[in-house]
């Protein structure tokens, strides 16, 4: 739709109407920037052709969907900006995703959690991701499909040299004993638990540098039992939140990327981060489901 706009598409010669229109969506309304005027998402409504006696079983009523970065002349000043704030765990300051928040909580409070999925591909998916981790948090579980979302955390297990994995070890232990001598500073861990039952669908490459760190982050998930401290610590934390907020008064931060469960799907497509490896099941492994 966007692609539309700026290329002045309208009426029989725009190219998103078919997308939704094949399956049976109509359009209802646009999400707007009000700083770059781009369209950065879009809500549909799920209309079944005639020829259908009943509603599809597990077919969504509406879908709230947020495009990824768009490098154009007219979106690619904003959209890197807001990147930006994806790898400084910042994006809920913006606007952008202030617009789409209320957008989600009024359809919501009228139509009621299960009917609403959402989804989005690369900075979408950031935008979706938050969105549905703010709505898990008052007990909407929002259906959400992500598609090569950002991972912005820094993971121990990177780190090749093991004279800095000692020395950030060794920092990380004296944080840890910094923290217990100050219960204020504690991670609220009830937090993280209230997610635990949203589980998002994520599409993942492990080629893709920008979303791949998440299939290593469920992984070590698994192992943070017998994982070191700052393993324990690096796995939900991003690396800046780990510097910052060892020195302000509340230790927990909300990265993004803090999630306890979800419905992995990875592709071996050529396309790392192209939405378009997702649309045939040639490239698409089985589901593996972290909880």
């Amino acid at each position: 739709m966007e692609d539309d706009r700026q290329n002045k598409r309208r009426g029989c010669k725009a190219l998103g109407p078919p997308w939704w229109e094949f399956f049976d969506f109509q359009f209802l309304d646009t999400l707007i920037d009000e700083v770059d005027w781009s369209i950065f998402g879009a809500v549909y409504e799920f209309k079944p052709n005639s020829n259908n006696d009943d509603y599809p079983k597990g077919a969504p009523r509406y879908v709230i969907a947020f495009r990824g970065t768009m490098l154009n002349e007219d979106t690619a000043v904003r959209d890197i900006l807001i990147d930006i704030n994806v790898f400084l765990n910042s994006l809920h300051h913006r606007s952008r995703f202030g617009k789409a928040m209320e957008a989600v909580e009024n359809m919501v409070s009228v139509q009621g959690s299960s009917n609403i999925w959402l989804a989005g591909h690369s900075l979408g998916s950031a935008i979706a991701m938050l969105l549905g981790k703010k709505m898990a948090k008052t007990g909407n579980f929002l259906v959400s499909y992500l598609f090569n979302p950002p991972f912005v955390a820094f993971l121990f297990e990177n780190i090749g040299s093991r004279t800095v994995k000692r020395g950030i070890d060794t920092a990380s232990r004296l944080l840890s004993h910094a923290m217990k001598n100050n219960q204020e500073k504690q991670p609220p861990e009830h937090l993280f638990k209230d997610l635990s039952q949203w589980v998002p669908n994520l599409f993942l490459h492990p080629a893709d540098i920008i979303c791949s760190g998440f299939i290593k982050y469920f992984e070590l998930q698994e192992k943070m039992q017998s994982s070191g401290c700052i393993e324990r610590l690096a796995t939900p934390n991003s690396l800046k939140g780990l510097l910052v907020n060892a020195f302000q008064k509340e230790f927990y931060s909300e990265d993004l990327h803090l999630i306890p469960s979800a419905r992995v799907i990875t592709s071996c497509s050529p396309h790392a981060h192209w939405l378009c490896q997702w649309f045939t099941d040639d490239s698409v492994s089985d589901t593996k489901v972290y909880c």
